[in-house]
């Protein structure tokens, strides 16, 4: 088997250990994506009765190159609205054999934000503006807690745990 029969062929089981967990309704679709290295696109699939509910694409005219997280954040929102015009507030996520990171989470995270439940909230990291302390001069470290108030080159009495004392050399 030639290296890209092999590679469909890991694709394919990982896509199907993924959908064996996952089945669409009317009420909760089946939120499938598709990347290409150019477009991603994202369908809402009732797989009882075997019919795509909505659909959103980069592929359309109106949008530009579809390859970034931008337009995968643009169709998460398109999917979102389309769902909402039929009614969906809530979809079960099929990511088939790609991880759940880059365009991906960013289409599933949009959508969720637009009104989509698809993934849960602790995917969806939102930047915190850290309490930044003052920041030390050039030159100047930070302190790392309590320092000894002798100068660097000066050598310590204090015993250190752990450590042998030394014996003086026999001549």
């Amino acid at each position: 088997m030639d290296a890209q029969k092999l590679k469909h062929h890991r694709q394919q089981r990982r896509r199907q250990h993924v959908r064996n967990k996952i089945v669409g309704t009317a009420s909760k679709p089946r939120l499938t994506v598709f990347r290409s290295s150019k477009h991603i696109y994202a369908q809402l699939i009732d797989d009882i009765n075997g019919v795509t509910l909505a659909a959103a694409s980069s592929a359309s005219k109106s949008s530009a190159y579809g390859g970034n997280v931008k337009a995968a954040e643009l169709v998460g929102q398109r999917l979102a609205d389309a769902a909402k015009a039929k009614g969906i507030g809530e979809a079960a996520f099929d990511r088939g054999h790609f991880r759940f990171h880059g365009r991906l989470q960013a289409l599933a995270v949009a959508a969720t934000k637009a009104g989509l439940k698809c993934c849960v909230p602790e995917n969806i990291k939102v930047k915190k503006k850290e309490e930044a302390a003052p920041k030390p001069e050039k030159g100047e470290k930070k302190p790392k807690g309590e320092k000894s108030d002798k100068p660097k080159g000066e050598k310590s009495t204090d015993k250190v745990k752990g450590e042998r004392p030394k014996t003086e050399a026999k001549a």
